[in-house]
Formats: structure tokens, sequence, C-alpha cells
């Protein structure tokens, strides 16, 4: 179970249980949580509008409106969409899926992992060689569940349409999970250039959520696009009242038309700093592995647990990558930020890698 579940945070960084909030401490520039600023002022409106009516609980209305808001977005049928307290929420929900063996895509987010093995599913970790291209190789034939991003956390990959449906076998179900879709942009500029979300395969389970992009880790909202068979499994003994008022009314506000307009631009402007910030952690002489797609990019920083913990010192969070299959002690991850938030954060490497030289001749 995760600290979010009321565990007591973890200062182990190869724990799968801890994530980059644990990182973020106050008064540090965040480079840890993948979370676009604060929530815009469209989206503060329609929760600030429904908390004098907190004393009722959340009606078919208001979920009708946010599911009717989602299927719009996606072309899809209503019945075809659940709704959830964040990503999380429908990873939780999976092992009601009845199935004998999940293969996960690695690296990758570590929270499928924990919810399928706290019910006893068994697990097969295909752990891809860098650059993390999306391949069929060694998924076992006997998987009937197959777990994967895109873009993947934490390596920034955005693997093509016809890689993941080459993944689907007869008897098999294939999860992807989209958390920053919403913020990939093709090369033409197309928004969302390999997203499932609107592609109704019988075997496919997409998961996204709108906390990233709009602000809102602290609500827990998101959805799962799935046909209305698998839906029907995954709803089985769940609890009335899943969502907030809240959450419901800021779905149906990040999947209304100034939602998609705000998402364009987000998309946009973080095509725009993360090639900014490519260039610069460049220059610094980091190498920012493969091709990055999503708001956050991934290193190759040599002894990257010192470097991190001794960027707290100058008053930085970043994440650790130690606690992802695959990956260990000589990878960060650091979402994208403003360019003079940037021009800091690699000043302060420079400085901590003098002295890390000073201390023991090893450069960093």
């Amino acid at each position: 179970m995760t600290a979010g579940y009321g565990v007591v945070p973890t200062a182990d960084l190869s724990d799968p249980d801890r994530h980059g909030d644990q990182d973020a401490a106050p008064g540090l520039v965040d480079f840890a949580v993948n979370v676009r600023g604060t929530p815009p002022p469209f989206v503060l409106d329609a929760i600030t509008r429904g908390l004098a009516d907190l004393a009722r609980y959340p009606g078919l209305d208001d979920e009708r409106r946010a599911v009717d808001a989602i299927a719009a977005t996606h072309g899809r049928s209503p019945d075809e969409v659940l709704l959830l307290s964040g990503a999380a929420d429908g990873f939780e929900m999976l092992p009601r899926l009845g199935v004998r063996h999940a293969a996960l895509i690695q690296p990758s987010f570590t929270e499928p992992e924990i919810a399928l093995r706290a019910a006893g599913v068994p697990i097969t970790q295909v752990t891809l060689d860098e650059p993390w291209r999306l391949s069929a190789a060694g998924v076992p034939d006997n998987a009937d569940l197959v777990i994967l991003g895109n873009p993947t956390n934490p390596t920034s990959m955005l693997h093509p349409r016809e890689a993941i449906g080459a993944l689907r076998r007869p008897g098999r179900i294939i999860v992807v999970d989209e958390a920053f879709a919403d913020l990939t942009l093709g090369a033409d500029g197309v928004l969302e250039p390999q997203s499932l979300a609107s592609v109704d395969w019988p075997d496919l389970i997409v998961i996204r959520s709108v906390t990233k992009t709009f602000g809102l880790a602290g609500l827990r909202a998101g959805y799962l696009l799935a046909a209305p068979a698998i839906l029907a499994r995954l709803r089985a003994g769940r609890r009335p009242w899943a969502l907030s008022t809240p959450a419901l009314a800021a779905l149906t506000a990040c999947l209304g038309d100034e939602g998609h307009r705000y998402c364009a631009e987000q998309a946009n402007r973080v095509a725009a700093e993360r090639a900014e910030m490519v260039d610069e952690l460049t220059r610094v002489g980091l190498v920012v592995v493969a091709a990055p797609a999503a708001p956050f990019v991934l290193v190759e920083v040599p002894r990257a647990t010192e470097v991190k913990r001794r960027l707290v010192d100058h008053g930085f969070a970043v994440r650790s990558c130690a606690n992802f299959v695959g990956l260990g002690d000589d990878h960060l991850r650091l979402a994208v930020r403003p360019p003079e938030q940037v021009r800091a954060l690699t000043a302060a490497i420079e400085r901590v890698r003098e002295e890390m030289r000073d201390g023991n001749g090893v450069d960093a």
C-alpha cells in the first residue's frame, strides 16, 4: 500500500511505494512531481460553484455530466466510460478481471505492480533495453494482462499505436496508462498522436487522469475507457459515491471546450519548454536519454542518489529512479519547468558536481 493509502512515507528510494511527492518538500523548487502548476481559473470556478452544496451526496446528474463530457471528447459511448478517483483507482480494480498472469512493460509507473501483487496475481517483468522501444518480445504467451504507460513514466517514451497493437492476443487484455497523453504533441503539431483513448478494441483498457495537466493532484480525478463487458467486471463490488462532487465538477470542466483549449496550450508550452530544457541540460554535460515526449525528461547522472541528496541543500527536489524496474542509481527524472528554473537547477548541479569532486576526487 502506498503512502497515499495511510502508510507512513518511506525513506528508502528503492521502495516501489515511494513517489515524487515525498521529495517535494516545502521551500524546494520542485522538479520531482509531474504536475503542471496550479488549477486554471475555469476549473477552480467549476469546483467553487458546488461548494455550497457539499451536504448533498454526489448525484446521478453530476456523474452523467462528467461521463458525457468524457465520452464526447473521445468519441466513445457513455457506457464505455468509468469515472475514477485518480488513475491509481483504476489500477486497484484490475485484479477484479480475474487475470491469471500479468506482464508489466518496464521501466514504468510502480502502482500497477503494487496493486496486482497485493491481490496475489503472478507477474512477469518485461524490462525493455534503452532506449526502451516497445516490443512484444519477452511478453509471455500466457500473459492475459499486459500493462504499459504511453507516454511512459519515467522514460518519457511515446510508443506507436502499432507497437501496442502488436501486443494483442486472444484472451489477453491490454492496459494503457495515458496519464500524460493529453500533453503529447506530434511533429506535425497534432495533439495526442499515439493515444488509444478513441479506439474501441474489445480487449483494451485506457486509464487517464486530469490531475497532472490541470494541477489537481490533491483532488483525485480521472477516468477509464473500455468495452462495457470489461467495465461490468471492474465495477463489481465498487463502493457507492466513488467520486466527490468537486471531483465530478472538475472532470466536467477539464473535458469541456475550455479544457480542450487549455490542454492544447499546455501541450505546446510543454514542447517548447522541454526543448529548451534538453538544450540546457545537454550544455552542462547531462545526457537526456531517448526522445522525451512527456512533461518530464530522464537523464543519466552518475551517483544520482548523492546528487539528489546534495541538490536538496541547494533548494531543489528531483526524482530518483532507484525504484523503477530496469533503472537504478544512475538516472534522475526531471519535470519540465520554465527556462529560468531550469537554468537555476543546472547551476546547482554544477555546484554539486564541484562539491563531489572536491570531496573525493570523483566527478559526478
